[in-house]
């Protein structure tokens, strides 16, 4: 298969929602007791097809929430969105996070669990059966389902990579 491009939307040109997946504390034990500081994970969309995640740590929360949010708007993709559903079913992985993508009728809803969910819903997509296997980790859960999300196509997009016409796709 061909090196797919992954389409790299640039941030100051869209209006950007935020969802807080995880916050995590975390201690660093020293000679003078312990420090704690935090990390969370932040995903941010448009709502309509555009999807980053990012990862902040700082000594507070909101400090640490506004930084994932900095990184997350750097690290946007674009994702292919077909009637409020995902074109077809693609499986995602990343470390020991597998998840798995099916496209739902009109009405089903998004059947995720939390890392997911957050993602989905901050992508735009409406109604998906969405299922992680292996780690529950939410910074894995996040980056396999962005990776299944990368991995889409849609049918204008194979059409015009094989450089045939729309209508051969599905005749071919």
């Amino acid at each position: 298969m061909a090196a797919q491009t992954v389409n790299r939307v640039k941030s100051a040109d869209i209006e950007l929602k935020d969802k807080l997946v995880a916050v995590n504390r975390v201690t660093k034990v020293t000679k003078g007791g312990r420090t704690f500081s935090f990390s969370a994970i932040v995903v941010v969309g448009d709502e309509n097809g555009v999807v980053g995640h990012g990862l902040g740590k700082a000594k507070e929360v909101t400090e640490a929430i506004t930084k994932g949010i900095d990184d997350a708007k750097k690290n946007l993709i674009r994702v292919p969105i077909l009637k409020g559903t995902v074109p077809h079913q693609q499986h995602g992985k990343y470390g020991g996070a597998q998840v798995l993508l099916k496209p739902a009728t009109p009405g089903t809803g998004v059947i995720a669990g939390g890392a997911m969910r957050a993602v989905l819903e901050s992508v735009g997509i409406h109604n998906v059966l969405a299922k992680s296997q292996g780690s529950s980790n939410p910074h894995n859960v996040v980056k396999a389902t962005i990776d299944a999300l990368e991995k889409m196509r849609d049918a204008v997009g194979v059409a015009r990579q094989r450089g045939i016409e729309l209508n051969k796709v599905f005749n071919g």
